[in-house]
């Protein structure tokens, strides 16, 4: 199924995370990091992130949520907004892996990539990852890049799967990430749109088996907020 026709019982909207997310965004993050520790996967510290690594990002305005408005879920006891997912696209260029002959500048990069565990296996982070490519080609980039854990072959063949392909493994001893991966941005932008912005995405109506035609929730990865530009 293409990433931005999702079977969605709750409308996701992506924005731009603000100061009022941080709290958010470190849950979803630190229960991600304990569910990846848990299978023994050493992509993130065992307690999530401390809040000094966030906050910039959000400062920056290159941290993004998927929102999902009343039905966001919510921790009780801390009062706490969990997004759905989340994403940071960049820039930044991790000096430890790419080197100057990848020519950095030449993409974006995708960090701190987490869907809450409540909405997973229904394609958010493949149309996050789509959307972050569509993002690069808007900004000129040609490639979208991003690290994992280098022992971690499942997560490898998800970013296979979603488009990436395999640059190389940087072995590090104090880096648990390493595998390098990168997929190309769109060679050209959707009909009708323009380097500043893109159109959305229809709804597609899509049979169910033994019910009634009915139209399927669209994952608008695209029109948000007007996230192409800045």
């Amino acid at each position: 199924m293409p990433a931005n026709t999702l079977d969605l019982v709750t409308e996701l909207t992506l924005r731009r995370a603000a100061p009022a997310d941080l709290q958010g965004v470190l849950t979803l993050l630190a229960r991600t990091a304990g569910w990846l520790n848990g299978l023994g996967v050493r992509q993130w510290p065992a307690g999530g992130f401390p809040a000094g690594r966030i906050e910039p990002l959000i400062g920056e305005g290159v941290m993004y949520v998927l929102d999902a408005g009343e039905d966001a879920d919510a921790d009780a006891d801390a009062g706490v907004r969990v997004p759905a997912a989340t994403i940071a696209v960049d820039g930044h260029a991790d000096p430890e892996f790419w080197t100057p002959g990848d020519r950095p500048g030449d993409a974006l990069y995708v960090h701190k990539l987490a869907v809450s565990r409540a909405y997973s296996g229904q394609g958010l982070g493949e149309a996050l990852l789509d959307w972050a490519a569509l993002r690069a080609a808007v900004h000129g980039r040609p490639y979208l890049r991003l690290d994992c854990a280098k022992d971690n072959a499942g997560l490898q063949s998800y970013y296979r799967r979603a488009g990436f392909r395999h640059v190389r493994t940087v072995d590090l001893p104090h880096r648990a990430s390493g595998a390098l991966f990168e997929r190309d941005a769109p060679g050209a932008l959707p009909a009708g749109s323009s380097r500043r912005r893109t159109p959305a995405v229809p709804v597609v109506p899509a049979p169910r088996s033994g019910h009634a035609t009915q139209a399927r929730r669209v994952l608008d990865i695209t029109a948000h907020n007007e996230l192409i530009e800045c």
